[in-house]
């Protein structure tokens, strides 16, 4: 049978794609978090069901760009790691027969921690050092030090992860002659699952076809993850000659897709008499869980995020991300460099108050353009820091909110008033963000990306791209980019996909707006110079090769040559009997170069801030021995809108011409600012995300106990 890609129906969701003769498909995981796989037994399956292994695979058992095999062949790394593929027509049979799988090994011991790895644990590791943080130590009057924690974090997407994948025929080839493989997911990066399903069947690019189907709104986790269980979906299809689909349960996939990585931070500032840094010591710790995916890109994040905005001529960064017995994790929004801002904005709030000064005057003294992207970058950008946290704290109110909230809380201190029973304490907290707009190691992306455009003798314009959009409609933004250079009505403009499209790299980062984006621009200047030349139709196409800076290893900071930023004020009231900080407000003045379609930009921050939000305090989930108990996926769950505070944003453009990457910023400078709020209203310092209600518990108790030693 011929099932042809291009003439099929675009499905909104895998779980809508029904194709005639269609197999379920489930996975059988192992049942240990280290170990050697002895034998996988599944006896008595009916007639039509099949069970296909790691040695059934017709090319590599990799996909791109890991050391992650497809299927486990011998050695086991996690508790749900894939070990086999079960196939067949009814699928409640097929579940019936999973659960009567054995799957036998030989357990080893797991390592969960992040602690002391040994050197075959090492995923990657950075060590940098600028000016002398040695002698700034030695000669420092005060010496500032915490280590600051942030948890896992859960997706938000619509649907949980799964491909469904069906061979292709050639209409005069042999009987049940597949020449070619189709493929349907959610992914953020379709040319990722191309080239990883053909390495895994053996077969060249060209004879994969992927269907992007709709992502939701919340596309992080669909970076990688949708190429391991496209492969899944298309080995089954390969070897049965039969369409197949296979759909994680709400289960499998909370349990075993990427998270939000675990991190450790370490931040020592020395100060000289006057209460000023001289130097700064940054250690931080990744837990990437098994295989280390994207290890480099992750850790190399998580040390642009520590490097901070703050004057110091001496820092030393030194980082490791450890491989662990848990499920791969990350990436997610900023890929790390979410953690690592907000480590640094941490210790800035706790600066000031050992300075005794007001956080965003602390901030607004010693902002420099001195701090990494001077030292890291090719060229200086201008950061506006100064005016966004003016933006913020004049939508906030902040100045008179911070100075009566610290009355409050000096009146509390006087008195020894910690019972906490009559009076709910309030607190205001600030803090600054930045990222990038594109991933910083090229070895992900092949070497290039680009689009293709086409003016055809009708003057419609056509827009080749492998771009995932969700959320945001690209459609509008680039004919409006087309009609201002080009002329071109934007109902003629058509953005579309095909077999010879151009691999427009992953829908991450921010790329889409600013450097896919500008591709088009670029296409459309140089069609305009060509369109009273050269005959209809004309084809442009624009590539971007990633840059290596030869100053600092091999990362293309290319994407951090204009970064976007933000200052975020969180407020907060916390009620006196369940100690649950309630946010009264958010407030972002944010720096995003050039807002190409404002409604988009303030949608995508707002969700961002909402994601934050949970990562700082809702989300509360952990791995306990390898997993993530039961009880956890029955809590977790997604605020509704009357859960949602107010939140204000302010966009500063300074006249910028290009658009800057916005969408990560309100993961490091948000929950910042919510921790310093709590800390402020508590008097006690946080340093840990997510922040429990038990905590603040705590923190009570102590100024409880304090209050009665005094």
């Amino acid at each position: 049978m011929c099932y042809n890609l291009n003439t099929m129906e675009q499905p909104g969701f895998v779980s809508d794609l029904s194709l005639p003769r269609m197999l379920h498909a489930v996975t059988i995981r192992s049942p240990a978090a280290k170990g050697r796989l002895i034998s996988i037994r599944c006896s008595n399956l009916p007639v039509g069901y099949t069970l296909i292994t790691a040695r059934d695979i017709p090319g590599k058992n990799r996909f791109e760009n890991t050391n992650m095999p497809v299927l486990a062949d011998e050695e086991l790394s996690y508790i749900g790691e894939p070990v086999a593929l079960l196939m067949g027509p009814d699928k409640n049979t097929l579940e019936e027969c999973a659960k009567n799988c054995m799957v036998n090994v030989r357990e080893e011991y797991p390592v969960f921690s992040i602690q002391e790895p040994g050197v075959d644990a090492i995923a990657a590791h950075r060590e940098t050092s600028f000016g002398d943080c040695d002698t700034a130590f030695a000669e420092a009057a005060s010496v500032v030090s915490n280590h600051y924690r942030t948890g896992i974090q859960e997706h938000w997407y619509a649907e949980p992860t799964g491909a469904a994948a069906w061979p292709l025929i050639a209409e005069h080839a042999e009987q049940d002659a597949a020449v070619s493989i189709a493929v349907c997911t959610a992914t953020q990066w379709p040319y990722h699952v191309k080239r990883s399903v053909a390495q895994v069947l053996g077969l060249p690019d060209s004879a994969v076809q992927v269907q992007p189907s709709s992502t939701g709104l919340h596309m992080d986790g669909r970076f990688w993850y949708p190429s391991l269980v496209s492969c899944h979906a298309a080995l089954g299809a390969w070897i049965c000659k039969r369409p197949v689909r296979l759909i994680l349960t709400r289960g499998e996939d909370f349990s075993f897709s990427p998270k939000r990585s675990r991190t450790e931070i370490y931040v020592k500032n020395a100060l000289d008499v006057k209460g000023k840094v001289t130097g700064t010591d940054v250690n931080a710790i990744v837990n990437l869980g098994a295989f280390g995916v994207n290890a480099k890109e992750h850790l190399d994040n998580v040390y642009l995020g520590c490097m901070g905005v703050y004057k110091t001529k001496n820092i030393r960064f030194s980082g490791t991300a450890v491989k662990t017995n848990i499920p791969p994790q990350g990436p997610f929004a900023g890929f790390g460099i979410a953690e690592g801002v907000f480590a640094m904005e941490r210790q800035a709030s706790c600066l000031a108050d050992v300075a005794g000064q007001d956080p965003a005057l602390w901030r607004k003294e010693n902002i420099s353009g001195d701090g990494f992207l001077s030292q890291l970058l090719p060229s200086r950008e201008t950061i506006y820091a100064e005016q966004l946290v003016d933006a913020a704290m004049k939508m906030s109110d902040y100045r008179r909110k911070w100075a009566s909230y610290e009355l409050l809380k000096d009146n509390r201190i006087l008195k020894n008033s910690w019972s906490g029973k009559d009076e709910t304490m309030r607190g205001i907290g600030i803090a600054l963000g930045y990222q990038g707009s594109d991933l910083i190691h090229s070895d992900q992306e092949k070497g290039g990306y680009g689009v293709e455009l086409i003016l055809d003798k009708e003057g419609f314009l056509e827009i080749k791209t492998g771009m995932v959009q969700s959320g945001c409609s690209f459609d509008g933004i680039w004919a409006g980019v087309a009609s201002e250079i080009l002329g071109v009505d934007a109902e003629k403009v058509r953005i579309s996909r095909g077999e010879d499209y151009p691999d427009s790299g992953p829908s991450t980062a921010s790329r889409n707006i600013t450097v896919i984006t500008s591709l088009v621009e670029q296409a459309c200047l140089a069609i305009r110079k060509k369109r009273f030349r050269d005959p209809l139709p004309i084809a442009v196409r624009k590539t971007v090769r990633p840059v290596k800076n030869t100053g600092d290893d091999d990362m293309d900071l290319s994407g951090f040559a204009h970064p976007g930023c933000a200052a975020a004020v969180v407020e907060v009231a916390i009620d006196p009997v369940e100690f649950v900080p309630e946010i009264r407000g958010i407030w972002l003045g944010v720096d995003g170069g050039k807002i190409i379609c404002e409604d988009n930009a303030r949608r995508s921050l707002r969700t961002s801030v909402i994601q934050a939000l949970g990562w700082a305090f809702r989300e509360q989930i952990h791995y306990v021995n390898g997993v993530i108990p039961a009880d956890q996926f029955e809590n977790f769950y997604i605020p509704g809108p009357s859960e949602i505070p107010p939140v204000s944003i302010d966009f500063i453009s300074n006249g910028q011409d290009e658009p800057k990457g916005i969408g990560d910023l309100p993961f490091g400078c948000v929950p910042a600012a919510y921790l310093q709020a709590v800390s402020q209203a508590m008097d006690f310092h946080f340093h840990s995300i997510p922040l429990k209600s038990l905590d603040v518990w705590y923190a009570l108790v102590r100024k409880r106990k304090e209050g009665r030693e005094e």
